[in-house]
């Protein structure tokens, strides 16, 4: 693994930076090569402390996903200069306009997009649309040393915000870069990405906890983590998948469970409603109304309790005791108002193969920066949200077909607030359409095990 990686060039002047002269190297404990030199500086009487020593640091994150390549995030590194760093005496905590801030704690670090923010703001300019990773980093606390009050630093542990995932992360079998659909608003993804800072970058205290999956009923409001990055491989841990398409759950949106103790499989909200749409098409097309169901006939041995008393009952002539049941002539059904919905299995498109991206070296710089009012530690990091490869078009979309030929004709909303179980509810859109219903509500089935949720 190569070690440190390439810093940003500083375009801003020096007195806008909080000074920060270490640096962090990330070794292989297996590299000869590393061992050969180290034993080669020995051999030539060069000093010790001038050689920076291996450290291990045991990673305090957890995913409960798996890595493919490393169990474990713990990580081997070096500081340098090794000696300036070991000369300085080790705290617990330190203090900073008053707050205290501990090692294993959780803080918000200011970088040129918060500090840019802020001049805005007290310069009464209007505010931009931003991204979350435009707001001040987030970062563990792992060793806080100080030769003076004056010289305050912390090596700490990055946390990123997903928009900040850069080109050539392995999520599971592809190639990411950036937010993935499953991200949540409030969630950080967790990282062994070791950095040292100047602690006047610190701008506050945050809270961050890990979300464990298992415990579904659990709303996030606050920063959350729940995947982590491991720097030396490019790689996210796993998440759980769930639902038909086999996908992880955004906890910002809403899951359905399936009910049966042989299934209980979750469900995106999104791919219940695409379903209905799908089936509902299929049944009735751009012209066919729908129809209620027709009501069920009773069996024959329901009918006979019914019947009114026999002339024997009654004391008419026996004779006269049959009676002629007058059907009238069955009508041909139409098309499209039968009970049973014919499902056609229709060719999904396969993933699109990732393209084949070369994992760069690029990390984020550890100096600080300290702007007017809010000081910053590290120059932005570019992690621009590319495009996404473009997927192989369906049969019919050559020739200017869409895919999804329902979108328009109906509107489908799942409701779970009404007591009972949960049911879709359709609204069809459709104009010039005799007779039929235009609402209608059908009860919710699972997507993988085909029963009715209850």
């Amino acid at each position: 693994m190569a070690s440190s990686a390439r810093k940003r060039p500083r375009q801003e002047p020096e007195d806008n930076r909080a000074e920060c002269p270490f640096k962090i190297d990330v070794v292989n404990p297996d590299d000869k090569d590393s061992k050969r030199k180290s034993k080669k500086r020995k051999t030539e009487g060069e000093d010790e402390d001038a050689t920076a020593k291996v450290n291990l640091q045991m990673s305090p994150f957890a995913p409960c996903g798996k890595f493919k390549k490393h169990e474990t995030m713990d990580l081997y590194f070096k500081v340098s200069p090794p000696k300036k760093w070991t000369d300085m005496t080790r705290y617990n905590s330190f203090v900073l306009n008053g707050v205290k801030y501990f090692s294993e704690g959780f803080i918000y670090v200011a970088n040129d997009s918060s500090i840019e923010r802020q001049k805005a703001a007290n310069d009464n300019k209007p505010m931009q649309i931003r991204k979350k990773s435009d707001d001040d980093w987030v970062a563990r606390i792992l060793e806080i040393r100080a030769s003076d009050e004056h010289h305050v630093y912390a090596r700490i542990y990055w946390m990123y915000w997903p928009d900040e995932l850069p080109a050539g992360t392995l999520d599971g079998k592809k190639f990411v870069q950036g937010r993935q659909p499953y991200h949540g608003m409030n969630e950080l993804v967790a990282s062994n990405h070791m950095d040292i800072i100047n602690v006047v970058s610190v701008t506050s205290q945050a809270t961050v906890r890990q979300w464990f999956e298992e415990n579904d009923e659990e709303i996030q409001h606050a920063l959350y983590w729940r995947q982590a990055f491991d720097v030396r491989s490019y790689e996210l841990s796993s998440v759980d998948l769930v639902c038909l398409c086999n996908t992880p759950a955004n906890p910002d949106r809403k899951l359905l469970g399936c009910t049966v103790e042989a299934c209980k499989k979750w469900m995106h909200e999104e791919c219940i409603i695409e379903d209905a749409l799908q089936s509902t098409y299929k049944r009735l097309g751009a012209d066919k109304p729908h129809l209620p169901p027709e009501p069920i006939k009773k069996a024959e041995s329901e009918i006979e309790g019914q019947r009114p008393l026999s002339p024997s009952d009654t004391g008419a002539d026996v004779s006269a005791q049959h009676s002629i049941d007058v059907k009238a002539e069955a009508e041909p059904a139409q098309n499209g108002s039968g009970n049973v919905d014919v499902k056609q299995t229709e060719e999904e498109d396969g993933p699109t193969a990732p393209e084949d991206v070369a994992p760069s070296s690029g990390r984020r710089s550890a100096s600080a920066a300290a702007g007017t009012g809010t000081p910053s530690t590290k120059l932005v990091l570019k992690s621009a949200s590319g495009r996404k490869g473009g997927k192989p078009k369906k049969k019919g979309e050559a020739n200017g077909e869409t895919s999804r030929p329902w979108e328009g004709l109906f509107e489908v909303t799942l409701n779970t607030e009404k007591n009972g179980p949960p049911v879709l509810e359709f609204r069809d859109l459709r104009e010039g359409i005799v007779g039929g219903e235009k609402t209608w509500t059908e009860p919710v089935k699972c997507l993988l095990c085909a029963t009715t949720v209850n």
